[in-house]
C-alpha cells in the first residue's frame, strides 16, 4: 500500500451522501464486511474512536455487504458516516487484501498506522496514539472484554471474478479495445449475432473481465502487433485475439497456440486472404506438436478430427474468428467460397507423436522434439476417410492410401502441385510395422507408385471433359502421353501425420489447395510459451 492512494474515490454513505475517499486532514478508515465475525468485533471499537476523536479526525468505515451495510450500521449503532464500497472500487484501489484493515493517516494525507484483523495491542496502540495526535482523553473502551486475537476474512474484492472485472476497469488496465455498450434490455447473444461477429454459432461474450483473465494466458503485451490481418489488414494485437479467443470459448492456456497460429497465417507464404477469398472453399488446418499438447489438452486419439474437445474445437474457431473479426474476411463478403466448408468452423487436432514410428511433423519441419508448434495447411476438403480393414502386408495398406488419394482434386488430375495431408490412423500405423520399421520416405513413394498412370488416361473425353485438353496433348506427343504420371509432382507435397483411436481401420486425407506462389505454402510457428 503506498503512503497515498493512487487515486481518489467519492463514495456515497448510507443515506446517499457523496465523501471524498480519503477525507482531507487526518482520518482514520476501515475496510469492513457484514458476514466478517471479526469486523463486528471490531465495529463498537470503531464506534467508540468515533466519539473520542471524531472532531478532530474523519472517522470512516467502508463496507463491502450491499444491502447488509445498513443492518451492519443499525446493529453497532455506527455514528460515523458508512461509505457504500458494494462495487469494491475503493477495496481494489487501497490494496486491501482482508477486513478488518485498518488506515490512520496524519493532517498530511501520510499513513502512519496500518493493520488487518483484531489484535487488540494494535488496537488499544491505534487508540493511544490518536490520543496523542488530538490531545484528547483516552478513548472508554473495556480492552479486557475483547479477544486478544481473531484473524480477519478476505476482502470481497479478491473473488476471482470481481478482481477480474476491477482489474479491467481500473485507468491502468492493459485492455485498450473500443468498447461497445449493450443495453440492459438487449440479449448478448443476439447482439453479438446482429453486430456480425459471429462465425453463424453463438459467442461467449467478449467481457472486460473474460478478456482480461484470457490475458493471462500470455507473457506478451495486450498491445504488442502480432501481424497485419488481411483482406483489410486489419491489426491483430494480443488484445484482440485474445478478445476472439474469449468468444470461440477458449481457455487462457490456450492463447499462446492462437497467437502462433495468427503469425502463421498471417505470413505472404501462407497467404490467408487468397485462402479466405477463393471460390473453391479453402480454410486453414492446424496440427499441435509438442508439449504443449498435453499441457492444455488437445485430443491427438479418439475422434481427434471432430467434435467434443474443447481445445481442438476453440483454438480453430480462435483463429478463423481473428481472419473475420480483425481481417474482415466475412461469409459473403470478401469470403466468396461456392459451397462453404465446414472447416470454416474449424479444423485443429494435435499428432499423436507417441504412437507414430515416424519422426513428428515439426521435427521433420525443422524444430526440435521438445519445442511445441503449430502448422498451418491450407486445405479445400476433407477429412475423407480412407477405409482398408483387410490389408495384412505394409505395402497393401500404403497401397490403399495412396489409392485413397487418388480423389484429390479429381483422379484425372495426376502431376499435381499441390499439398495433402495424410493423417494415418494407428491401426494402419500396425499394418505398416509389422515386419520393421516403415519411413515416411518409403510411404510417400508407395503412394507416388500406386497413382501412376499414363497421361493418356488423363485426357479430356465424352466422360468428363475435365483432364488434358486437345491443345496441351498435341504439344506434348505420343511419348510423353504414354510416360506413367504420379498422383503429386513431388513426394514434398504429401504431408504425413498421426491421429486416431486404436481402434479402427480408418485413415483420413484434406485435400490442399494451389501449393505455392500463387496459392499457399504450409507455414510452421514455434509457440511462445515465455
Amino acid at each position: 500500500m503506498p503512503t497515498t492512494p493512487p487515486t481518489a474515490l467519492s463514495l456515497a454513505d448510507l443515506s446517499g451522501h457523496p465523501h471524498d475517499l480519503p477525507p482531507a486532514g487526518a482520518a482514520l478508515i476501515c475496510f469492513v464486511k457484514d458476514d466478517c465475525e471479526t469486523c463486528n468485533v471490531a465495529a463498537p471499537v470503531l464506534g467508540a474512536l468515533h466519539r473520542a476523536f471524531g472532531a478532530d479526525v474523519a472517522v470512516r468505515v467502508v463496507a463491502q455487504s450491499g444491502a447488509a451495510n445498513q443492518a451492519f450500521a443499525r446493529r453497532h449503532a455506527l455514528e460515523m458516516p458508512v461509505l457504500d464500497d458494494t462495487a469494491l472500487r475503493a477495496a481494489f484501489t487501497w490494496d486491501i487484501e482482508a477486513v478488518p484493515s485498518v488506515f490512520l493517516r496524519d493532517a498530511d494525507g501520510a499513513t502512519v498506522t496500518r493493520f488487518e484483523g483484531f489484535v487488540r495491542d494494535d488496537w488499544q496502540a491505534l487508540a493511544g496514539r490518536l490520543a496523542e495526535m488530538t490531545a484528547r482523553p483516552a478513548a472508554q473502551i473495556d480492552w479486557d472484554s475483547l479477544p486478544a486475537w481473531r484473524p480477519g476474512c478476505g476482502s470481497a474484492h479478491l473473488d476471482p471474478a470481481v478482481n477480474n472485472r476491477l482489474r479491467a476497469e481500473a485507468d491502468d488496465s492493459p485492455i485498450r479495445a473500443r468498447r461497445i455498450e449493450v443495453a440492459p434490455a438487449d440479449d448478448m447473444a443476439e447482439f453479438l449475432f446482429d453486430q456480425g461477429f459471429s462465425d453463424g454459432l453463438p459467442l461467449v461474450p467478449p467481457t472486460p473481465e473474460r478478456v482480461l483473465r484470457m490475458l493471462g494466458g500470455t507473457h506478451r503485451d495486450p498491445q504488442e502487433i502480432v501481424a497485419t490481418v488481411p483482406p483489410n489488414m486489419g491489426i491483430a494485437t494480443v488484445e484482440k485475439i485474445a478478445i476472439n479467443a474469449v468468444m470461440a470459448g477458449c481457455k487462457p492456456e490456450y492463447l499462446p497456440v492462437v497467437i502462433a497460429a495468427v503469425e502463421a497465417v498471417c505470413t505472404d507464404a501462407f497467404n490467408v486472404h487468397g485462402v479466405t477469398a477463393t471460390t473453391m472453399g479453402a480454410s486453414p488446418v492446424m496440427v499441435v506438436n509438442g508439449p504443449i499438447r498435453d499441457r492444455i489438452g488437445m485430443n491427438k486419439g479418439l475422434g481427434a478430427l471432430g467434435a467434443g474437445n474443447r481445445a481442438n474445437a476453440t483454438i480453430g474457431r480462435a483463429l478463423r474468428l481473428v481472419v473475420r473479426n480483425v481481417g474482415g474476411a466475412s461469409s459473403g463478403g470478401v469470403e466468396r467460397s461456392t459451397l462453404g466448408n465446414p472447416m470454416k468452423f474449424t479444423m485443429c487436432f494435435a499428432e499423436w507423436e507417441e504412437r507414430s514410428p515416424f519422426p513428428p511433423l515439426h521435427v521433420e519441419r525443422g524444430f526440435d522434439a521438445g519445442d511445441s508448434v503449430v502448422t498451418v495447411f491450407a486445405m479445400t476438403g476433407g477429412p475423407v476417410h480412407i477405409v482398408d480393414q483387410t490389408s495384412r502386408s505394409p505395402d497393401q495398406v500404403a497401397g490403399s492410401l495412396g489409392q485413397g488419394l487418388e480423389s484429390v482434386f479429381l483422379p484425372k488430375m495426376h502431376n499435381l502441385p499441390i499439398d495433402a495431408l495424410l493423417v494415418v490412423c494407428p491401426e494402419h500405423i500396425d499394418t505398416l510395422t509389422r515386419d520393421g520399421p516403415y519411413s515416411k520416405e518409403r510411404l510417400r513413394a508407395r503412394i507416388q507408385d500406386v497413382t501412376s498412370r499414363p497421361l493418356s488416361e488423363m485426357l479430356a473425353d465424352a466422360a468428363s471433359g475435365a483432364g488434358i485438353g486437345p491443345e496441351d496433348a498435341a504439344r506434348l506427343g505420343p511419348e510423353a502421353l504414354a510416360a506413367p504420371a504420379p498422383k503429386f509432382a513431388s513426394t514434398d507435397y504429401i504431408h504425413i501425420v498421426v491421429a486416431g483411436s486404436d481402434a479402427g481401420k480408418f485413415s483420413s486425407a484434406f485435400h490442399g489447395w494451389v501449393t505455392g506462389p500463387t496459392g499457399s505454402t504450409v507455414v510452421s510457428r514455434k509457440i511462445d510459451l515465455g
